[in-house]
């Protein structure tokens, strides 16, 4: 529908003043959306009341399309590009009949051209912008032509279990193959989206995909529960795992190439067995997003000078905690590529390899042939290392070999899974490493998280109590200086009002203060005060810094630390 004529009919019907259409329509100019999606997000109009205006405009019944269930087989019939361009979406097939929902339904030409292209009847009912545009996202598969896998077979006839017939799995451009078609499709839509893991989950009375994007998980498509047994088995053989194989957890691999933006990207994969089928996770690894740039990671001035020191010095080691998903492994690898000389020998003991870096040297890890982090250790120290790498500390034997390592001229660099800096002192001594040689090896502990940054198509300022500021834990001399934002929720962020992520970091240089505590077995609580009499800055801290720039929320805020105080 023509932005005008959606706000002809509005003010026609009383429902908005000619101002707030003029609003409206210069803040769907300045981010490039469209006009209904808008008028909801500003807060004049609700999606409804949208609706109801439309039925009575053309007089036919409207649908609320997000609280319709599309059937999936629909997308082969009409094109994502096609929907895209004049909003619209099929909603249902009966016999030559398709019922298809417009924007606009007065354009007769484009029911013309569905009727050539569907070669059937089309009965047309009116929704909203926003609701097809989010269906639209939710149940497409792209074209399939825009991908090319790489290292599969070109054609492979395969078992499902017993409630599933034999499926021929061809290559990509296959025109008889849904399966095929359908499991590409999300495969670019979830690069289109910016997701980082996609999931594909069985269960009683569903098959749901979730995409991952900016922290969050959102349902992205949900296929006919028959349809499971045959995508777990297309994305197993593309990956090169055992499909017979159902009983037990299995890792995979698949590289794929975009013909149309000419780039390449990795696949993660892993397979569980659950109470109702397998689940696949799928990471995405790209490698064109990952920042090597340490001055673009998130790291405060100060904190970067630390960081660049520690790890440029000829021995020692330097520990980066975290959890799953924090940011981890983009800060390894910008160290690492800072450190890649010509007269430097990098190697690196990893589980999985996420990227491959020009110029270092990665060894994956294989526990079927004894292939763990101390084996890879202890060949490294033979190869003439000078910078080592080590992708987890995960138990004593590691460690040892680590800190040996860093104790006898060598840089190391690895990771371990605790909740702050100073609670990695506390694991290292349960494992087992004495607190003499903590202290004469590590140089720097860094704790990292993730906050979501606030989409800047739809941030707007908000007004929030001085109570909710003082219990983040913000000093009331400084409430002032805060001016919070936040995303309204837009088509670029898919209505979350978050686009990307920062990073927050916690350094624990290791001082003489800090040392001396460490040798009389201080607890982690005690390093953690000693590292604020010192001025370190927390993770909290790191966040209300981000937060006082008005680069990110309160809830991400929360969500991402704890006050200093707790």
């Amino acid at each position: 529908m023509l932005p005008n004529k959606l706000g002809e009919i509005l003010i026609k019907q009383g429902l908005i003043r000619s101002d707030q259409l003029q609003a409206a329509v210069t803040e769907a100019d300045r981010t490039k959306t469209r006009l209904g999606p808008t008028i909801v997000t500003l807060g004049f109009l609700k999606d409804s009341q949208i609706l109801r205006a439309l039925e009575k405009q053309y007089g036919m019944p409207g649908v609320d399309v997000a609280q319709f269930e599309i059937e999936s087989s629909l997308s082969i019939i009409v094109n994502r590009d096609f929907c895209e361009k004049h909003c619209v979406i099929p909603l249902s097939k009966a016999g030559t009949t398709l019922v298809v929902a417009f924007a606009d339904p007065s354009n007769l030409q484009v029911r013309d051209d569905l009727r050539y292209l569907t070669k059937c009847k089309i009965q047309p009912v009116v929704a909203t912008e926003s609701t097809i545009l989010t269906a639209i996202s939710k149940y497409y598969a792209v074209a399939t032509n825009d991908l090319i896998v790489k290292g599969e077979e070109a054609e492979v006839e395969t078992q499902m279990t017993n409630t599933a017939s034999a499926v021929e799995v061809g290559d990509a451009t296959s025109d008889d193959a849904p399966v095929v078609k359908f499991v590409n499709g999300i495969l670019v839509e979830a690069i289109r989206r910016r997701a980082s893991d996609i999931h594909f989950e069985p269960y009683e009375k569903k098959f749901r995909v979730r995409f991952r994007v900016d922290g969050g998980l959102v349902e992205a498509s949900s296929p006919p529960l028959n349809s499971g047994p045959s995508i777990c088995a297309r994305i197993k053989i593309m990956s090169k795992m055992d499909i017979a194989e159902k009983r037990r957890p299995q890792d995979g691999r698949l590289k794929i190439r975009l013909n149309k933006q000419n780039r390449e990207m990795d696949f993660r994969v892993n397979s569980i067995p659950t109470m109702w089928g397998e689940k696949i996770v799928m990471r995405l690894l790209d490698k064109s997003t990952l920042q090597l740039d340490m001055t673009k990671l998130g790291f405060e001035v100060e904190d970067l000078k630390i960081f660049k020191s520690a790890i440029n010095l000829p021995q020692g080691m330097v520990i980066i905690t975290g959890p799953t998903g924090s940011g981890k492994t983009s800060t390894i690898y910008s160290a690492l590529t800072e450190l890649n000389r010509v007269d430097t020998n990098i190697s690196t003991a990893e589980d999985p390899i996420e990227f491959n870096l020009e110029g270092i040297n990665q060894v994956q890890m294989n526990s079927e042939i004894d292939l763990d982090f101390s084996a890879a250790l202890r060949a490294f120290l033979r190869q003439d290392p000078d910078i080592i790498m080590v992708g987890e500390i995960r138990d004593l034997e590691t460690a040892e070999i680590s800190f040996k390592a860093a104790s006898t001229g060598h840089m190391v660099v690895s990771t371990l899974h605790t909740n702050d800096a100073a609670a990695t002192i506390t694991r290292l001594t349960e494992m087992g490493v004495p607190p003499y040689l903590i202290t004469s090896t590590l140089n720097l502990v860094v704790a990292q998280r993730l906050v979501g940054k606030i989409c800047e198509s739809c941030k707007e300022q908000q007004q929030v109590p001085e109570a909710t500021l003082l219990n983040l834990g913000i000093p009331k001399v400084d409430v002032p200086r805060f001016q919070i934002f936040r995303g309204k929720g837009c088509a670029a962020c898919n209505g979350t009002g978050i686009r990307g992520r920062l990073a927050i970091f916690e350094l624990m240089p290791m001082t003489e203060k800090i040392k001396d505590a460490i040798l009389r077995g201080a607890s982690s609580g005690e390093l953690r005060n000693i590292c604020r009499e010192m001025g370190a800055r927390t993770l909290r801290r790191s966040a209300l810094l981000k937060l006082a720039r008005g680069e990110t929320t309160i809830e991400e805020v929360i969500n991402s630390s704890v006050r200093d105080d707790i």
